[in-house]
């Protein structure tokens, strides 16, 4: 984790653990980065609910309820199945918050809809949910890094945002 994600981690960290909210993941091409990043502060047992990486279509299926009519007509690479994933960790961890990710982090696996680079990211609760595609291309491993990070700053400022309302 570089010095700009342990800063943001770190905020969610404090912010998570002073407001009582709790939080969970649902991760493919991420495969668990997302919950590595908020589970690496002391503390983050008391938010940090648990998460869940499904990579495969099925698995979304089975364990966050993506309905597989949706899989198979828009794939897995798409903003409805993120939402459809953010809702299902909230629900399977039972956490005020959820982070959800599914993407095509390269090098194989693109299609003309959905090329290398093209990762759908969601988060918020249940009733309310952002997302954001990231498209840009710098190969597997800096694709993953830069969704991670937006994710992480995008859910920071929603975080913040929320918690004003409160």
């Amino acid at each position: 984790m570089n010095l700009k994600e342990k800063v943001i981690c770190k905020e969610i960290n404090r912010i998570m653990w002073h407001s009582g909210m709790t939080i969970s993941t649902a991760e493919s091409c991420s495969c668990g980065r997302l919950a590595t990043m908020l589970s690496e502060y002391p503390g983050s047992s008391e938010y940090f609910k648990g998460g869940i990486v499904c990579y495969t279509d099925e698995m979304k299926a089975k364990y966050l309820n993506v309905q597989s009519g949706l899989l198979a007509e828009k794939t897995a690479v798409c903003e409805e199945v993120a939402v459809e994933m953010v809702k299902g960790a909230a629900k399977m961890f039972g956490t005020d918050y959820a982070l959800a990710m599914t993407g095509v982090a390269g090098p194989g696996g693109a299609t003309a809809d959905n090329p290398v680079g093209s990762i759908w990211v969601a988060y918020g609760r249940t009733d309310k949910i952002q997302t954001f595609h990231f498209q840009t291309d710098h190969g597997r491993d800096m694709n993953v890094q830069n969704a991670v990070y937006g994710l992480l700053k995008m859910f920071l400022l929603f975080l913040k945002e929320d918690l004003k309302k409160e």
